[in-house]
Protein backbone atom coordinates (compact mmCIF):
# COMPACT_ATOMS: atom_id res chain seq x y z
CA UNK A 1 0.00 0.00 0.00
CA UNK A 2 1.43 3.75 -0.94
CA UNK A 3 -0.43 7.08 0.27
CA UNK A 4 0.93 10.13 -0.72
CA UNK A 5 -0.41 12.99 1.97
CA UNK A 6 -1.27 16.41 0.25
CA UNK A 7 0.19 19.76 -0.09
CA UNK A 8 -1.56 23.05 0.09
CA UNK A 9 -0.88 24.92 -3.46
CA UNK A 10 -2.28 27.52 -5.22
CA UNK A 11 -2.78 27.27 -9.02
CA UNK A 12 -3.53 29.58 -11.59
CA UNK A 13 -6.14 28.09 -13.87
CA UNK A 14 -5.23 28.78 -17.49
CA UNK A 15 -7.69 30.28 -19.42
CA UNK A 16 -8.84 28.29 -22.50
CA UNK A 17 -11.37 30.02 -23.94
CA UNK A 18 -14.44 28.92 -22.15
CA UNK A 19 -17.59 28.99 -23.79
CA UNK A 20 -19.99 31.61 -23.09
CA UNK A 21 -24.05 31.91 -22.48
CA UNK A 22 -24.54 28.37 -21.85
CA UNK A 23 -26.22 27.40 -18.37
CA UNK A 24 -23.60 25.40 -16.61
CA UNK A 25 -22.99 25.19 -12.95
CA UNK A 26 -20.12 23.86 -11.40
CA UNK A 27 -20.06 20.77 -10.30
CA UNK A 28 -16.74 19.84 -8.51
CA UNK A 29 -13.53 21.74 -8.09
CA UNK A 30 -10.26 21.04 -6.40
CA UNK A 31 -8.26 23.60 -4.88
CA UNK A 32 -4.81 22.67 -5.38
CA UNK A 33 -2.67 20.47 -7.50
CA UNK A 34 -1.55 17.28 -5.20
CA UNK A 35 1.34 17.33 -4.26
CA UNK A 36 3.85 15.10 -5.85
CA UNK A 37 2.21 16.71 -9.28
CA UNK A 38 2.86 19.74 -11.05
CA UNK A 39 1.23 21.51 -14.37
CA UNK A 40 3.30 20.84 -17.14
CA UNK A 41 0.91 22.72 -20.16
CA UNK A 42 -1.95 22.82 -22.46
CA UNK A 43 -2.82 19.19 -24.34
CA UNK A 44 -3.64 19.17 -27.91
CA UNK A 45 -7.47 19.89 -28.63
CA UNK A 46 -7.55 17.03 -30.53
CA UNK A 47 -6.11 15.12 -27.78
CA UNK A 48 -8.96 12.24 -27.14
CA UNK A 49 -10.25 11.64 -23.62
CA UNK A 50 -11.83 8.44 -22.48
CA UNK A 51 -14.50 9.96 -19.82
CA UNK A 52 -16.94 8.05 -17.86
CA UNK A 53 -20.05 9.71 -15.96
CA UNK A 54 -21.93 8.47 -12.91
CA UNK A 55 -26.00 8.75 -13.05
CA UNK A 56 -27.51 9.33 -10.35
CA UNK A 57 -29.07 6.12 -8.49
CA UNK A 58 -32.59 5.21 -8.13
CA UNK A 59 -32.74 3.97 -4.63
CA UNK A 60 -29.70 3.22 -3.09
CA UNK A 61 -30.87 3.87 0.09
CA UNK A 62 -32.74 0.85 0.06
CA UNK A 63 -29.71 -1.14 -1.27
CA UNK A 64 -27.64 -0.12 1.81
CA UNK A 65 -30.20 -1.16 4.34
CA UNK A 66 -30.81 -4.43 2.64
CA UNK A 67 -27.32 -4.90 2.31
CA UNK A 68 -27.55 -4.17 6.35
CA UNK A 69 -30.12 -6.82 6.85
CA UNK A 70 -28.72 -9.60 5.16
CA UNK A 71 -25.57 -9.15 6.73
CA UNK A 72 -26.36 -8.57 10.16
CA UNK A 73 -26.67 -11.97 12.04
CA UNK A 74 -29.81 -11.26 14.48
CA UNK A 75 -31.54 -10.58 11.56
CA UNK A 76 -34.14 -13.19 10.39
CA UNK A 77 -33.08 -12.41 7.03
CA UNK A 78 -29.14 -12.71 7.70
CA UNK A 79 -27.56 -14.66 4.48
CA UNK A 80 -30.14 -13.84 1.83
CA UNK A 81 -27.97 -12.32 -0.18
CA UNK A 82 -29.30 -10.45 -3.48
CA UNK A 83 -28.91 -11.47 -6.96
CA UNK A 84 -27.73 -8.99 -9.99
CA UNK A 85 -31.67 -8.12 -10.98
CA UNK A 86 -32.38 -7.65 -7.32
CA UNK A 87 -29.39 -5.06 -6.94
CA UNK A 88 -30.15 -3.61 -10.12
CA UNK A 89 -33.51 -3.06 -8.88
CA UNK A 90 -32.15 -0.59 -6.31
CA UNK A 91 -29.81 1.21 -7.87
CA UNK A 92 -30.49 1.46 -11.79
CA UNK A 93 -31.40 5.61 -12.64
CA UNK A 94 -34.46 6.73 -12.51
CA UNK A 95 -36.41 6.55 -16.41
CA UNK A 96 -36.15 10.64 -15.86
CA UNK A 97 -32.51 9.81 -14.93
CA UNK A 98 -31.51 8.14 -18.10
CA UNK A 99 -34.11 10.26 -20.41
CA UNK A 100 -32.10 13.71 -19.38
CA UNK A 101 -28.50 11.79 -19.32
CA UNK A 102 -29.64 10.15 -23.04
CA UNK A 103 -30.87 14.15 -24.18
CA UNK A 104 -27.91 15.83 -23.67
CA UNK A 105 -25.78 13.22 -25.07
CA UNK A 106 -27.84 13.40 -28.59
CA UNK A 107 -27.62 17.22 -28.29
CA UNK A 108 -24.16 17.34 -27.88
CA UNK A 109 -23.34 14.13 -30.73
CA UNK A 110 -22.05 11.62 -28.12
CA UNK A 111 -22.32 8.24 -28.64
CA UNK A 112 -22.14 6.14 -25.14
CA UNK A 113 -22.18 3.06 -24.17
CA UNK A 114 -23.29 1.17 -20.77
CA UNK A 115 -20.70 -0.25 -18.53
CA UNK A 116 -22.47 -1.25 -15.61
CA UNK A 117 -24.98 -3.84 -14.78
CA UNK A 118 -27.20 -1.66 -13.36
CA UNK A 119 -26.82 0.89 -16.31
CA UNK A 120 -25.36 3.40 -13.81
CA UNK A 121 -22.43 4.26 -15.18
CA UNK A 122 -21.47 4.90 -18.97
CA UNK A 123 -18.52 5.78 -20.99
CA UNK A 124 -17.84 7.93 -24.00
CA UNK A 125 -14.45 9.04 -25.84
CA UNK A 126 -14.61 13.12 -27.06
CA UNK A 127 -11.32 15.12 -27.90
CA UNK A 128 -9.89 17.59 -25.37
CA UNK A 129 -11.51 21.00 -26.91
CA UNK A 130 -15.08 19.27 -26.90
CA UNK A 131 -14.33 17.97 -23.42
CA UNK A 132 -13.72 21.80 -22.24
CA UNK A 133 -16.85 23.33 -24.18
CA UNK A 134 -19.20 20.36 -22.95
CA UNK A 135 -17.85 21.26 -18.86
CA UNK A 136 -16.25 24.39 -18.75
CA UNK A 137 -13.15 23.00 -17.78
CA UNK A 138 -9.41 23.60 -18.43
CA UNK A 139 -8.09 20.08 -19.27
CA UNK A 140 -4.09 20.19 -18.68
CA UNK A 141 -1.27 17.64 -19.02
CA UNK A 142 0.27 17.11 -14.93
CA UNK A 143 3.51 15.68 -14.27
CA UNK A 144 4.20 13.29 -11.42
CA UNK A 145 7.24 14.53 -10.83
CA UNK A 146 9.09 11.51 -9.45
CA UNK A 147 7.86 8.86 -12.39
CA UNK A 148 7.39 11.20 -14.37
CA UNK A 149 4.05 9.98 -15.64
CA UNK A 150 1.46 12.79 -17.25
CA UNK A 151 -1.91 12.55 -16.43
CA UNK A 152 -5.24 15.16 -18.32
CA UNK A 153 -6.69 16.40 -15.49
CA UNK A 154 -8.73 19.56 -14.79
CA UNK A 155 -9.26 21.48 -11.69
CA UNK A 156 -12.94 22.30 -11.85
CA UNK A 157 -15.72 21.25 -14.19
CA UNK A 158 -19.01 21.99 -14.48
CA UNK A 159 -22.45 20.53 -16.30
CA UNK A 160 -25.62 21.75 -17.40
CA UNK A 161 -28.14 22.82 -14.86
CA UNK A 162 -31.03 20.34 -16.23
CA UNK A 163 -28.39 17.47 -15.80
CA UNK A 164 -28.50 18.84 -11.64
CA UNK A 165 -29.81 15.59 -9.96
CA UNK A 166 -29.66 13.68 -12.48
CA UNK A 167 -25.78 13.20 -12.94
CA UNK A 168 -23.20 12.35 -10.09
CA UNK A 169 -19.82 12.86 -11.74
CA UNK A 170 -17.41 12.96 -14.61
CA UNK A 171 -14.21 11.05 -14.47
CA UNK A 172 -11.32 11.80 -15.11
CA UNK A 173 -11.49 14.96 -13.90
CA UNK A 174 -10.68 16.57 -10.62
CA UNK A 175 -8.95 13.22 -9.44
CA UNK A 176 -5.73 12.12 -9.46
CA UNK A 177 -4.20 8.75 -9.69
CA UNK A 178 -0.87 7.81 -7.54
CA UNK A 179 1.42 6.02 -10.02
CA UNK A 180 3.42 4.70 -6.97
CA UNK A 181 0.63 3.17 -5.38
CA UNK A 182 -0.19 1.15 -8.27
CA UNK A 183 2.60 -0.93 -7.64
CA UNK A 184 2.50 -1.06 -3.55
CA UNK A 185 5.85 -0.68 -2.00
CA UNK A 186 5.87 -4.19 0.08
CA UNK A 187 8.77 -3.14 2.44
CA UNK A 188 11.97 -5.22 2.69
CA UNK A 189 12.83 -6.52 6.59
CA UNK A 190 15.58 -5.34 7.80
CA UNK A 191 18.14 -7.75 9.90
CA UNK A 192 17.01 -5.30 12.83
CA UNK A 193 13.40 -6.77 12.78
CA UNK A 194 14.71 -10.70 12.48
CA UNK A 195 16.57 -9.54 15.61
CA UNK A 196 13.90 -8.71 17.36
CA UNK A 197 11.86 -11.13 16.21
CA UNK A 198 14.31 -14.07 17.05
CA UNK A 199 13.24 -12.53 20.92
CA UNK A 200 9.90 -14.06 20.99
CA UNK A 201 8.29 -16.27 22.92
CA UNK A 202 7.61 -19.36 21.22
CA UNK A 203 6.92 -21.14 23.99
CA UNK A 204 3.31 -20.00 24.91
CA UNK A 205 1.78 -21.95 22.08
CA UNK A 206 3.08 -24.90 19.75
CA UNK A 207 4.29 -22.34 17.08
CA UNK A 208 7.74 -23.35 14.80
CA UNK A 209 10.86 -22.45 15.91
CA UNK A 210 11.77 -20.56 12.43
CA UNK A 211 8.44 -18.40 12.55
CA UNK A 212 10.71 -16.37 15.04
CA UNK A 213 12.71 -15.35 11.88
CA UNK A 214 10.40 -15.85 8.64
CA UNK A 215 7.01 -15.66 8.68
CA UNK A 216 5.52 -18.78 6.39
CA UNK A 217 1.79 -20.41 6.10
CA UNK A 218 2.78 -22.89 8.80
CA UNK A 219 3.23 -19.93 11.23
CA UNK A 220 -0.09 -18.43 10.34
CA UNK A 221 -1.90 -21.78 10.51
CA UNK A 222 -0.32 -21.81 14.14
CA UNK A 223 -0.93 -18.19 15.34
CA UNK A 224 -4.46 -18.20 14.18
CA UNK A 225 -5.65 -22.21 14.42
CA UNK A 226 -5.69 -22.41 10.89
CA UNK A 227 -6.74 -26.04 9.45
CA UNK A 228 -4.51 -27.45 6.72
CA UNK A 229 -6.87 -29.75 6.25
CA UNK A 230 -8.54 -29.13 2.42
CA UNK A 231 -11.92 -27.23 1.32
CA UNK A 232 -14.26 -29.47 -0.01
CA UNK A 233 -16.76 -26.89 -2.02
CA UNK A 234 -15.55 -25.73 -5.69
CA UNK A 235 -18.00 -23.69 -5.80
CA UNK A 236 -16.33 -21.36 -3.24
CA UNK A 237 -14.00 -19.30 -4.52
CA UNK A 238 -11.44 -16.73 -2.83
CA UNK A 239 -10.39 -13.26 -5.63
CA UNK A 240 -7.48 -11.55 -5.29
CA UNK A 241 -7.17 -8.37 -7.36
CA UNK A 242 -3.49 -6.91 -9.13
CA UNK A 243 -3.68 -3.85 -11.35
CA UNK A 244 -1.04 -1.87 -13.46
CA UNK A 245 0.96 -4.99 -14.54
CA UNK A 246 1.70 -6.99 -11.43
CA UNK A 247 1.97 -10.39 -12.35
CA UNK A 248 1.58 -13.68 -10.94
CA UNK A 249 3.86 -16.03 -11.57
CA UNK A 250 2.79 -20.07 -11.65
CA UNK A 251 6.14 -21.50 -11.17
CA UNK A 252 6.97 -19.33 -8.08
CA UNK A 253 3.56 -20.28 -6.83
CA UNK A 254 5.18 -24.04 -7.26
CA UNK A 255 8.45 -23.39 -5.92
CA UNK A 256 6.16 -21.58 -3.21
CA UNK A 257 3.95 -24.67 -2.12
CA UNK A 258 6.97 -26.88 -2.47
CA UNK A 259 9.07 -25.80 0.14
CA UNK A 260 6.41 -24.25 2.47
CA UNK A 261 3.34 -26.29 1.95
CA UNK A 262 4.81 -29.88 1.06
CA UNK A 263 1.60 -31.33 2.18
CA UNK A 264 -0.29 -29.79 -0.65
CA UNK A 265 0.43 -31.21 -4.24
CA UNK A 266 2.96 -28.77 -6.06
CA UNK A 267 1.15 -28.36 -9.55
CA UNK A 268 -1.72 -26.81 -7.00
CA UNK A 269 -2.32 -23.23 -8.97
CA UNK A 270 -4.80 -20.47 -9.66
CA UNK A 271 -7.41 -19.33 -12.52
CA UNK A 272 -6.19 -16.28 -14.48
CA UNK A 273 -9.38 -13.51 -15.31
CA UNK A 274 -8.07 -10.54 -17.45
CA UNK A 275 -10.15 -6.99 -17.92
CA UNK A 276 -8.66 -3.30 -19.34
CA UNK A 277 -6.12 -5.18 -21.38
CA UNK A 278 -4.54 -7.23 -18.27
CA UNK A 279 -2.90 -10.21 -18.93
CA UNK A 280 -0.87 -12.43 -16.26
CA UNK A 281 2.59 -12.46 -18.04
CA UNK A 282 4.51 -15.10 -17.15
CA UNK A 283 7.78 -13.86 -17.87
CA UNK A 284 10.04 -14.85 -14.75
CA UNK A 285 11.21 -11.35 -14.75
CA UNK A 286 7.48 -9.95 -14.99
CA UNK A 287 7.12 -11.86 -11.76
CA UNK A 288 5.54 -9.17 -9.45
CA UNK A 289 6.75 -8.69 -5.72
CA UNK A 290 2.56 -7.57 -4.98
CA UNK A 291 0.73 -10.00 -6.93
CA UNK A 292 3.25 -13.11 -6.08
CA UNK A 293 2.56 -11.78 -2.03
CA UNK A 294 -0.90 -12.49 -2.67
CA UNK A 295 -1.33 -15.19 -4.45
CA UNK A 296 0.90 -17.33 -2.46
CA UNK A 297 -0.69 -16.37 1.06
CA UNK A 298 -4.16 -17.25 -0.48
CA UNK A 299 -3.56 -20.53 -2.42
CA UNK A 300 -0.61 -22.08 0.42
CA UNK A 301 -3.14 -20.47 3.21
CA UNK A 302 -6.83 -21.26 2.01
CA UNK A 303 -6.00 -25.12 1.08
CA UNK A 304 -7.48 -25.91 -1.81
CA UNK A 305 -10.25 -22.95 -2.05
CA UNK A 306 -9.91 -21.92 -5.93
CA UNK A 307 -8.77 -19.18 -6.45
CA UNK A 308 -9.03 -16.68 -9.27
CA UNK A 309 -6.67 -14.04 -9.87
CA UNK A 310 -8.35 -11.00 -11.36
CA UNK A 311 -5.84 -9.08 -13.26
CA UNK A 312 -6.72 -5.88 -14.10
CA UNK A 313 -4.52 -3.63 -16.91
CA UNK A 314 -4.61 -0.06 -17.20
CA UNK A 315 -5.79 0.44 -21.22
CA UNK A 316 -7.30 3.70 -19.42
CA UNK A 317 -3.93 4.72 -18.08
CA UNK A 318 -5.72 5.60 -14.72
CA UNK A 319 -3.78 3.59 -12.23
CA UNK A 320 -6.26 1.24 -10.31
CA UNK A 321 -8.61 4.26 -9.54
CA UNK A 322 -11.06 3.24 -12.37
CA UNK A 323 -9.47 0.05 -12.25
CA UNK A 324 -11.23 -0.24 -9.01
CA UNK A 325 -14.94 0.35 -10.42
CA UNK A 326 -14.32 -2.00 -13.45
CA UNK A 327 -13.38 -4.93 -11.15
CA UNK A 328 -17.01 -4.61 -9.05
CA UNK A 329 -18.49 -3.99 -12.12
CA UNK A 330 -17.01 -7.13 -13.63
CA UNK A 331 -17.70 -8.86 -10.82
CA UNK A 332 -21.14 -7.88 -10.48
CA UNK A 333 -21.88 -9.26 -14.05
CA UNK A 334 -21.19 -12.69 -12.79
CA UNK A 335 -24.01 -15.14 -11.80
CA UNK A 336 -21.95 -16.70 -9.37
CA UNK A 337 -19.45 -14.05 -7.90
CA UNK A 338 -15.95 -15.73 -5.64
CA UNK A 339 -17.50 -14.99 -2.12
CA UNK A 340 -14.06 -13.26 -1.36
CA UNK A 341 -12.10 -10.07 -2.93
CA UNK A 342 -8.86 -9.05 -1.30
CA UNK A 343 -6.98 -6.21 -2.67
CA UNK A 344 -3.43 -4.71 -1.25
CA UNK A 345 -4.02 -1.56 -3.14
CA UNK A 346 -4.98 1.83 -2.37
CA UNK A 347 -4.24 5.92 -1.66
CA UNK A 348 -5.07 9.00 0.08
CA UNK A 349 -8.38 10.15 0.62
CA UNK A 350 -7.75 13.59 -1.02
CA UNK A 351 -6.35 12.54 -4.24
CA UNK A 352 -10.11 10.71 -4.92
CA UNK A 353 -12.59 13.26 -5.30
CA UNK A 354 -15.38 13.02 -2.57
CA UNK A 355 -18.06 12.13 -5.50
CA UNK A 356 -15.80 9.57 -7.00
CA UNK A 357 -14.91 7.89 -3.26
CA UNK A 358 -18.78 7.67 -2.61
CA UNK A 359 -19.90 6.15 -5.99
CA UNK A 360 -17.05 3.77 -5.72
CA UNK A 361 -17.93 2.89 -2.37
CA UNK A 362 -21.43 2.13 -3.12
CA UNK A 363 -20.21 -0.17 -6.72
CA UNK A 364 -18.38 -2.20 -3.32
CA UNK A 365 -22.06 -1.91 -1.55
CA UNK A 366 -24.06 -3.86 -4.67
CA UNK A 367 -21.10 -6.54 -4.59
CA UNK A 368 -21.49 -7.29 -0.75
CA UNK A 369 -24.89 -7.49 -1.32
CA UNK A 370 -24.22 -9.92 -3.36
CA UNK A 371 -22.90 -12.22 -0.80
CA UNK A 372 -19.16 -10.96 -1.31
CA UNK A 373 -16.89 -10.30 1.46
CA UNK A 374 -14.29 -7.09 0.48
CA UNK A 375 -10.97 -7.00 2.29
CA UNK A 376 -8.70 -4.06 1.82
CA UNK A 377 -5.33 -3.96 3.03
CA UNK A 378 -5.08 -0.54 5.15
CA UNK A 379 -1.89 0.93 3.99
CA UNK A 380 1.80 1.33 4.97
CA UNK A 381 2.32 4.68 6.84
CA UNK A 382 0.81 5.30 10.16
CA UNK A 383 -1.56 7.59 10.53
CA UNK A 384 0.28 9.97 7.45
CA UNK A 385 -1.28 6.91 5.02
CA UNK A 386 1.01 6.14 3.24
CA UNK A 387 5.18 5.76 2.58
CA UNK A 388 5.96 9.70 3.95
CA UNK A 389 5.76 11.76 6.97
CA UNK A 390 5.28 15.31 5.03
CA UNK A 391 1.84 15.72 6.40
CA UNK A 392 0.25 18.65 8.90
CA UNK A 393 -3.33 16.64 9.47
CA UNK A 394 -3.73 12.71 9.80
CA UNK A 395 -4.24 11.32 6.17
CA UNK A 396 -6.90 8.54 5.72
CA UNK A 397 -6.34 6.12 3.15
CA UNK A 398 -9.30 5.47 0.78
CA UNK A 399 -10.84 2.88 -0.24
CA UNK A 400 -10.21 1.44 3.40
CA UNK A 401 -12.44 4.33 5.13
CA UNK A 402 -15.20 2.84 2.75
CA UNK A 403 -18.09 1.66 5.50
CA UNK A 404 -19.16 -1.34 2.96
CA UNK A 405 -15.48 -3.25 3.02
CA UNK A 406 -13.15 -4.72 5.83
CA UNK A 407 -9.95 -2.76 6.01
CA UNK A 408 -7.61 -5.27 7.40
CA UNK A 409 -3.72 -3.66 9.49
CA UNK A 410 -0.96 -5.53 10.46
CA UNK A 411 0.65 -7.04 13.35
CA UNK A 412 3.59 -8.28 14.79
CA UNK A 413 5.38 -10.26 17.50
CA UNK A 414 2.90 -13.64 18.68
CA UNK A 415 3.94 -13.65 22.65
CA UNK A 416 1.56 -11.81 22.27
CA UNK A 417 0.86 -10.11 19.33
CA UNK A 418 1.35 -6.01 19.21
CA UNK A 419 0.32 -3.44 16.20
CA UNK A 420 2.99 -3.34 13.46
CA UNK A 421 4.40 0.18 13.84
CA UNK A 422 3.36 0.92 9.55
CA UNK A 423 -0.31 -0.15 9.98
CA UNK A 424 -1.77 3.04 8.65
CA UNK A 425 -5.38 3.29 10.31
CA UNK A 426 -7.83 6.32 11.31
CA UNK A 427 -10.62 8.23 10.21
CA UNK A 428 -12.23 9.08 6.91
CA UNK A 429 -12.90 12.45 6.24
CA UNK A 430 -15.94 11.52 3.48
CA UNK A 431 -18.09 9.01 5.06
CA UNK A 432 -18.95 8.98 8.69
CA UNK A 433 -19.02 6.17 11.57
CA UNK A 434 -21.53 3.21 10.44
CA UNK A 435 -24.44 2.39 13.02
CA UNK A 436 -22.18 -0.89 13.29
CA UNK A 437 -19.11 1.19 14.83
CA UNK A 438 -20.31 3.98 15.88
CA UNK A 439 -20.39 3.18 19.53
CA UNK A 440 -16.47 2.31 19.27
CA UNK A 441 -16.03 5.31 17.31
CA UNK A 442 -17.26 7.42 20.16
CA UNK A 443 -15.31 5.23 23.01
CA UNK A 444 -12.14 5.46 21.10
CA UNK A 445 -11.94 9.30 20.49
CA UNK A 446 -13.63 9.90 24.35
CA UNK A 447 -10.26 7.74 25.22
CA UNK A 448 -7.90 10.30 23.71
CA UNK A 449 -9.51 13.32 24.81
CA UNK A 450 -7.91 16.52 23.32
CA UNK A 451 -5.23 14.51 22.12
CA UNK A 452 -4.64 15.19 18.07
CA UNK A 453 -7.65 17.26 18.34
CA UNK A 454 -7.90 19.12 14.97
CA UNK A 455 -5.98 16.26 13.36
CA UNK A 456 -8.63 14.28 12.48
CA UNK A 457 -12.34 13.68 11.87
CA UNK A 458 -14.16 12.49 14.99
CA UNK A 459 -17.21 11.55 13.25
CA UNK A 460 -14.96 10.06 10.37
CA UNK A 461 -15.35 6.66 9.45
CA UNK A 462 -12.84 4.63 11.76
CA UNK A 463 -10.18 2.08 9.89
CA UNK A 464 -9.23 -0.54 10.17
CA UNK A 465 -11.75 -3.06 10.82
CA UNK A 466 -9.70 -6.16 11.88
CA UNK A 467 -5.55 -7.45 11.83
CA UNK A 468 -3.56 -9.74 10.82
CA UNK A 469 0.35 -10.54 10.87
CA UNK A 470 1.97 -8.37 8.86
CA UNK A 471 5.97 -8.36 8.89
CA UNK A 472 8.77 -10.52 7.51
CA UNK A 473 6.56 -12.99 5.09
CA UNK A 474 8.74 -15.10 3.38
CA UNK A 475 7.73 -14.38 -0.61
CA UNK A 476 9.51 -16.50 -3.99
CA UNK A 477 10.01 -13.84 -6.86
CA UNK A 478 11.54 -15.22 -9.60
CA UNK A 479 13.04 -17.87 -7.93
CA UNK A 480 14.72 -15.49 -5.22
CA UNK A 481 13.35 -15.34 -1.10
CA UNK A 482 12.36 -12.64 0.16
CA UNK A 483 11.10 -11.43 3.58
CA UNK A 484 8.48 -8.54 2.90
CA UNK A 485 6.39 -6.26 5.26
CA UNK A 486 3.08 -4.42 4.91
CA UNK A 487 -0.80 -4.97 5.30
CA UNK A 488 -0.06 -6.13 2.13
CA UNK A 489 0.37 -9.35 3.95
CA UNK A 490 -2.28 -9.07 6.29
CA UNK A 491 -5.13 -8.53 3.95
CA UNK A 492 -4.82 -11.81 2.27
CA UNK A 493 -4.12 -13.68 5.49
CA UNK A 494 -7.34 -12.46 6.79
CA UNK A 495 -9.01 -12.89 3.23
CA UNK A 496 -7.95 -16.87 3.69
CA UNK A 497 -9.66 -17.55 6.94
CA UNK A 498 -12.88 -16.34 5.72
CA UNK A 499 -12.78 -18.08 2.81
CA UNK A 500 -11.82 -21.86 5.08
CA UNK A 501 -14.91 -20.43 6.94
CA UNK A 502 -17.28 -20.34 3.65
CA UNK A 503 -15.90 -23.35 2.80
CA UNK A 504 -17.32 -24.84 6.08
CA UNK A 505 -20.33 -22.84 6.24
CA UNK A 506 -21.19 -24.23 2.23
CA UNK A 507 -20.34 -27.89 3.62
CA UNK A 508 -23.26 -27.57 5.64
CA UNK A 509 -25.45 -26.25 3.17
CA UNK A 510 -25.51 -22.24 4.70
CA UNK A 511 -24.74 -19.38 2.58
CA UNK A 512 -21.58 -17.36 2.57
CA UNK A 513 -20.47 -14.60 5.40
CA UNK A 514 -20.79 -11.60 2.91
CA UNK A 515 -19.83 -8.32 3.90
CA UNK A 516 -17.95 -9.17 7.22
CA UNK A 517 -18.35 -5.79 9.09
CA UNK A 518 -21.97 -6.52 10.99
CA UNK A 519 -20.74 -10.01 12.29
CA UNK A 520 -17.45 -8.57 12.93
CA UNK A 521 -18.70 -6.01 15.18
CA UNK A 522 -21.37 -8.40 16.71
CA UNK A 523 -20.53 -9.78 20.50
CA UNK A 524 -20.33 -13.35 19.34
CA UNK A 525 -17.82 -11.69 16.31
CA UNK A 526 -15.52 -9.69 18.72
CA UNK A 527 -15.32 -12.70 21.13
CA UNK A 528 -13.66 -14.90 18.01
CA UNK A 529 -10.73 -12.37 17.64
CA UNK A 530 -7.66 -11.54 19.40
CA UNK A 531 -8.02 -8.11 20.49
CA UNK A 532 -4.48 -6.46 20.55
CA UNK A 533 -3.89 -3.96 22.98
CA UNK A 534 -0.08 -2.81 22.43
CA UNK A 535 1.46 -0.82 19.69
CA UNK A 536 0.73 2.60 17.65
CA UNK A 537 0.85 3.77 14.40
CA UNK A 538 3.03 6.46 14.25
CA UNK A 539 3.38 9.83 11.71
CA UNK A 540 2.76 13.26 10.66
CA UNK A 541 5.80 13.70 13.16
CA UNK A 542 3.43 12.07 15.84
CA UNK A 543 3.38 8.75 17.69
CA UNK A 544 0.21 8.19 15.67
CA UNK A 545 -2.54 6.55 17.57
CA UNK A 546 -2.28 3.68 20.25
CA UNK A 547 -3.64 0.23 20.10
CA UNK A 548 -5.73 -0.74 22.87
CA UNK A 549 -8.61 -3.09 24.66
CA UNK A 550 -11.64 -3.07 21.96
CA UNK A 551 -11.49 -1.52 18.62
CA UNK A 552 -8.81 0.59 18.09
CA UNK A 553 -7.64 2.95 14.56
CA UNK A 554 -4.34 0.82 14.20
CA UNK A 555 -5.31 -2.87 14.53
CA UNK A 556 -9.14 -2.57 14.25
CA UNK A 557 -11.00 -5.74 16.72
CA UNK A 558 -8.18 -7.58 16.43
CA UNK A 559 -6.52 -10.85 14.42
CA UNK A 560 -8.36 -14.38 13.71
CA UNK A 561 -8.98 -17.22 15.74
CA UNK A 562 -10.17 -20.01 12.93
CA UNK A 563 -11.74 -22.32 15.38
CA UNK A 564 -13.34 -19.65 17.85
CA UNK A 565 -14.56 -17.78 14.53
CA UNK A 566 -15.65 -21.10 13.19
CA UNK A 567 -17.50 -21.66 16.25
CA UNK A 568 -19.21 -18.39 16.19
CA UNK A 569 -20.94 -18.36 12.35
CA UNK A 570 -21.73 -21.94 12.52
Amino acid sequence: MLAIPLLVASLCVLALGKPMGRNLQLHEAREAIPEGFSLHGTPSGETSLKLRIALVQGDFAGLEQKLYDVSDPSSPNYGNHLSTAEVVKYVAPAPATVDAVNAWLAENDITAKTISPAGDWMSFEVPVSKANELFDADFSVFTHESTGKQYIRTLSYSIPAELQGHLELVHPTVSFPDPLAGRPVVRVSSSETSKKRAARDLTARAIPASCATTITPACLQAIYNIPSTPATVSSNKLAVSAFEGENANQADLKAFLTKFRPDMSPSTTFTTQTLDDGNNNQDPSEAGLEANLDIQYTVGLATDVPTVFVDVGDDTHDGELIGFLDIINFLLAEDAPPQVLTTSYGQSEFFVSRNLAVNLCRAHAQLGARGVSILFASGDGGVSGGHTSSCTTFVPVWPSGCPYVTSVGATTSFGPETAADFSSGGFSNYFTAPSYQEADVKAYIASLGSTYSGLYNASGRGFPDVAAQGVNFDVIVDGTELPVDGTSCSSPTFASVVALLNDRLAAQGKPALGFLNPFLYSAKGRAALNDITTGSNPGCNTTGFAAGSGWDPVTGLGTPDFEKLLAAVL
